[in-house]
């Protein structure tokens, strides 16, 4: 089993920035695939970026591109989002989730969610 505890959520203005953190135990995901997801009240759940460790290629929603950026953190079985020039849509709960394929993320089955972080952007 996989547990994903995601921190640095919050509240920011528009054209600010915020760092999702995932921090993953239980197993170590140096084979696995991670990614991460938002859900903004009322709309159905997207996935914002995805990435399979040790493959350069990272899949980014296009809506956060330029502006969104996954890498493994500096702790071992961590992953952060940096987000940067936020907008109030980016506004959701986003979920670190992690399988062991890609393609089980991009179409929205991973095996292991987080609880999710909340952000908010402000007008």
């Amino acid at each position: 089993q996989v547990q994903l505890v995601e921190t640095g959520g919050g509240l920011v203005q528009a054209g600010g920035s915020l760092r999702l953190s995932c921090a993953a135990s239980g197993r170590t995901l140096g084979n696995y695939a991670m990614g991460w997801f938002r859900q903004a009240s009322g709309k159905e759940r997207e996935l914002v970026a995805a990435i399979r460790w040790g493959n350069s290629s990272i899949y980014y929603l296009d809506s956060v591109k330029g502006r969104f950026t996954m890498s493994n953190g500096n702790a071992k079985n961590t992953a952060n989002l940096q987000m940067n020039s936020l907008k109030p849509e980016d506004t959701a709960v986003y979920y670190c989730v992690a399988d062991t394929r890609l393609d089980h993320i991009k179409a929205g089955i991973p095996d292991y969610w987080g609880q999710g972080t909340q952000v908010t952007v402000s007008s």
